[in-house]
């Protein structure tokens, strides 16, 4: 099976609170709690990848998939969080040149035995956190970024390494994450659920690297 990568990122809410001489404690502690609204910066599909690449016992293949939209949440000079959706109509293989086996091959990856496409048109990944590397050299990763990704109407938390920024009005993301397609329920051909399938296994992981462009 592939990898898929399917990427993604983004989303979170504007934060105001008012804050009143005379009021309960209570609210004075949620008053100073309340931290600067995020700014909003717009995916940009065409200037936005996301890749995959799975592999089983004997092969592997890689392809693309499409970012369909999304929002990164900006504050200050970092990101805070977004929600991004991929276009899973748009899957290909690009390492398949022959047009009759990728033909045969696109047909069963959108099939049910993996992403059902048909049912599941689109997938999102939604950041809960990204925890910033103290000391990380400025080309390397230097985040770590927590979410939501819903994969085939399964939703599982991940963590992954990347590499993000802002400046100039542009916030941008890149990095791989690899991800256990079993947990979304695409168990065709896993050794974990089926015994003696010897060299005809795909292997569970398969990664999605990503590189994601907002202004």
């Amino acid at each position: 099976m592939k990898k898929i990568v399917l990427p993604a990122l983004l989303a979170a809410a504007l934060f105001t609170a008012p804050a009143f001489a005379g009021q309960p404690v209570a609210n004075k502690a949620a008053a100073s709690a309340v931290k600067p609204a995020d700014k909003v910066y717009k995916l940009q599909p065409q200037l936005s990848t996301l890749g995959w690449d799975g592999k089983a016992v004997t092969h592997g293949h890689n392809g693309t998939v499409q970012f369909s939209g999304g929002e990164l949440l900006v504050r200050g000079n970092q990101l805070v969080g977004g929600t991004v959706t991929v276009d899973m109509k748009s899957i290909k293989a690009t390492d398949i040149k022959d047009a009759e086996t990728s033909t045969k091959f696109m047909g069963h990856i959108t099939s049910d035995d993996f992403f059902g496409v048909s049912n599941n048109p689109t997938a999102t990944f939604k950041i809960t956190k990204v925890a910033y590397i103290k000391g990380a050299a400025a080309d390397a990763n230097n985040a770590n970024i927590t979410g939501n990704l819903t994969i085939k109407g399964k939703t599982n938390s991940i963590t992954f390494p990347a590499k993000v920024g802002v400046k100039n009005g542009v916030a941008a993301a890149s990095g791989t994450a690899t991800v256990d397609r079993t947990k979304y329920d695409i168990k065709y051909g896993s050794k974990s659920f089926f015994e003696g399938i010897g060299d005809k296994a795909i292997y569970d992981d398969f990664t999605l690297s990503f590189n994601v462009i907002a202004k």
